[in-house]
């Protein structure tokens, strides 16, 4: 096994990360990771930029956008490798968030096979739950299923338990 070094190459990021070179580009021009170039003009990534990398990649795997996923990397110092603290402060700012898509998530497991309030009324517990397509007044799609937070989701005035 070669020693371990401060600095890795694109291709070192890539195989210890699995993340494709060209995902790895284009991580960069987001301004998502940094390198630097040597005098032969090769990319070296820091060592934490596997880190980063691996946040990228868990956070766009729970839905988070890339543009969430910038602002909250731009928060980590720059010119220091981040610490346990720095990636403290990143994970608490989406912990709300997470824990509604985790709520979410179970509802859907839960709920699918039921009424979800999109309008179709044709499970049989539909016609209970959701008679005349009265969730219909709270705005369109699974009104049961949508997350609370989210700015087209309305009051739930009609929402019920199945």
């Amino acid at each position: 096994m070669p020693p371990i070094t401060k600095e890795l190459t694109v291709g070192q990021v890539s195989q210890r990360s699995g993340v494709a070179v060209s995902a790895l580009h284009f991580y960069e021009r987001q301004g998502l990771i940094h390198s630097r170039r040597t005098a032969g003009n090769q990319r070296r990534y820091r060592r934490d930029t596997l880190r980063r990398v691996s946040f990228i990649r868990v956070s766009q795997r729970v839905g988070i956008p890339l543009a969430r996923i910038r602002q909250a990397l731009d928060r980590l110092p720059d010119n220091r490798t981040p610490t346990r603290a720095d990636w403290a402060r990143v994970s608490e700012q989406w912990r709300d968030e997470l824990d509604a898509r985790i709520a979410q998530l179970v509802r859907l497991r839960d709920d699918l096979t039921g009424c979800i309030g999109c309008g179709c009324l044709s499970l049989d517990s539909c016609v209970l739950v959701n008679p005349d397509d009265e969730l219909a007044a709270d705005g369109s799609g699974p009104r049961r299923l949508l997350i609370a937070d989210d700015p087209a989701d309305t009051d739930h005035t009609h929402d019920r338990t199945a």
